[in-house]
């Protein structure tokens, strides 16, 4: 179905308004407020569902379970508070549930002290030589990395995901997660070495003779 001018220029302001407004018309009644955040968010949230359950079904369901509970507790949310954060806070809890109630891998992570600038350095090395359409873009490579998430903690693969997948900052994590931000740090730094270990051997298998192996040196953890 087409739209107007007048409905085209309607939505794209829609669009640009700050989620605060969004938030504030639909508390206050607005049928479509809630859908412009619906918009801005589902993709992401649906990236971050795959991430966590490895399943483009299970996704859909976190994204349907996510925006349900948000709807429902959308006037529990605090304006001055980020609805980015508030809705990956809700997400990563439906993709949490949907894991249990599915019976996934869980455990308890016990405490390590972490660098992350060596996390950071390590997570880097698939982009390092050799080229990226022979690594990087390897689908061995793209199947490897998802088992080695598929194994980690849902806590742990939940910190990853949203530090190197959705690029956010380790305070925003945090809030996320509810983690203090060593605590955060932790868990990004332990799924960064468990992925340097499994990729390794890939890596070095696919390294030209004489060739630089692209694996940066760790950085020392810190307790």
């Amino acid at each position: 179905m087409g739209l107007t001018v007048h409905e085209g220029a309607s939505l794209k302001v829609r669009m640009e308004e700050s989620d605060a407004a969004a938030v504030a018309r639909a508390c206050a009644g607005e049928t479509d407020a809630f859908r412009v955040l619906v918009d801005r968010y589902s993709r992401k949230v649906f990236r971050l569902g795959y991430r966590m359950t490895r399943s483009e079904q299970d996704a859909e369901d976190v994204v349907q379970e996510t925006f349900l509970r948000a709807y429902r507790r959308l006037k529990q949310f605090e304006l001055r508070s980020s609805f980015g954060t508030w809705i990956f806070r809700i997400a990563v809890n439906a993709a949490l549930d949907l894991t249990r109630k599915r019976g996934r891998y869980e455990q308890v992570e016990q405490p390590l002290g972490s660098d992350e600038a060596g996390a950071e350095r390590i997570a880097q090395l698939p982009a390092a030589d050799p080229a990226p359409d022979r690594i990087l873009l390897s689908a061995e490579l793209k199947r490897k990395v998802e088992g080695v998430l598929a194994e980690m903690s849902p806590q742990v693969r939940a910190a990853f995901v949203l530090r190197h997948y959705e690029g956010m900052p380790i305070e925003q994590i945090g809030g996320v997660l509810g983690l203090k931000e060593s605590a955060t740090k932790n868990s990004i730094y332990r799924a960064v070495q468990k992925l340097r270990k499994e990729l390794e051997p890939l890596i070095v298998a696919s390294t030209p003779v004489g060739g630089r192996l692209p694996v940066p040196k760790e950085g020392t953890a810190k307790g």
